[in-house]
């Protein structure tokens, strides 16, 4: 049963029919509401939705890039993956207008010719690709400053860096029921150097220990009996997970239309990796979301949407591979039906 879609669209009309006018950063303008949840037991299906084709192979090169810990969009562009690209070329009209606002002599590149030099440029890529210290730094590359001594009465400032990934990591392999399980990418200190601070900017992981029931319907699909003399040690020998793996992620500006779906699917993404790299079932993927808004430019596709009745079942994912610390992992996408694609502009 695919009770993704059913709650989506429940948001997205919700937002369409009740929201606040509002203005926002882009001038473009949205309907908003205030604090909405998403949850998704995985064992239903991949969390892609079916009321739009969904771009799969573009959510998971961005996720590829946060692991990596990656901030140029170089990867991205390389890989296909252009959501990041207006964001790079509204930070160079920002910086060449301070520099050049008094100069007519000189006229800023368009977006074409930006993308233009951006591809044959490698100079010109490692400068004006560069977003600041925003997810992929966060996550695997958190800097903070302490003082280690005092040297003749003047602190000695250190500066020491926090692959938060890695240690979630070993953490979970440690001491799974710790309520610290969580990851940052809210850097107060360096907001100001984002190109855009994090809308999605925490998540959190719970586990918990598996039932009997629970490890032999994972084992065989509800197919053997709970009545079976199966015991956790016979299980245990068999390889069979002992814990569930659930993630909460929390969003402070959600892009009801394009952006939810896509955070939807990389943070179920995320909880298949975290649960395959310490041998757990992946278990509810929640999203706690706060200012959820639809921008005027796509009241149409919203409503185009909204008509659209979901598919019955979600697809399956086959992970074939992972190296998530490396921010490398392959996967098959099985049996994903969908309507079609309804293409919207991005607001940067």
């Amino acid at each position: 049963m695919n009770k993704l879609d059913i709650q989506y669209l429940g948001i997205l009309e919700n937002v369409l029919h009740h929201g606040t006018e509002k203005k926002d950063r882009t001038g473009t303008g949205t309907l908003s509401l205030f604090g909405r949840q998403i949850r998704h037991n995985m064992s239903d299906g991949f969390p892609l939705l079916t009321t739009k084709k969904m771009a799969i192979k573009s959510v998971m090169t961005e996720l590829k890039w946060f692991l990596k810990g990656d901030t140029n969009i170089k990867y991205l562009v390389d890989n296909g993956c252009k959501i990041w690209n207006g964001d790079a070329y509204k930070n160079y009209l920002n910086i060449y207008n301070y520099n050049f606002k008094d100069d007519d002599t000189i006229e800023p590149l368009t977006m074409e010719e930006f993308m233009e030099d951006f591809g044959e440029d490698k100079e010109f890529r490692d400068q004006w690709g560069e977003l600041g210290p925003i997810y992929g730094k966060q996550w695997r590359n958190w800097t903070e400053y302490y003082v280690e001594k005092f040297n003749g009465g003047n602190p000695i400032i250190v500066e020491r860096t926090k692959d938060q990934i890695a240690n979630l990591i070993e953490e979970l392999k440690t001491n799974p029921d710790s309520r610290r399980l969580m990851v940052n990418a809210w850097n107060v200190g360096e907001l100001d150097q984002m190109v855009l601070p994090p809308c999605h900017y925490g998540f959190q992981v719970y586990t918990r220990e598996l039932g009997l029931d629970e490890r032999i319907d994972y084992m065989n699909k509800g197919k053997i009996s709970k009545s079976s003399d199966y015991f956790h040690e016979h299980l245990d020998s068999m390889g069979i997970p002992k814990r569930s793996l659930s993630l909460m992620w929390s969003q402070r500006s959600v892009d009801t239309f394009l952006g939810l779906p896509f955070n939807i699917a990389s943070y179920g993404m995320l909880l298949l990796l975290l649960a395959d790299e310490v041998g757990m079932i992946p278990g509810e993927l929640i999203g706690n979301l706060g200012d959820v808004h639809l921008y005027k430019n796509h009241i149409l596709q919203a409503e185009e949407q909204l008509k659209r009745e979901p598919h019955k079942f979600l697809p399956k994912l086959k992970l074939k591979s992972s190296d998530i610390l490396n921010g490398e992992f392959d996967y098959e996408i099985l049996h994903y039906h969908s309507h079609p694609t309804i293409k919207a502009p991005l607001s940067n």
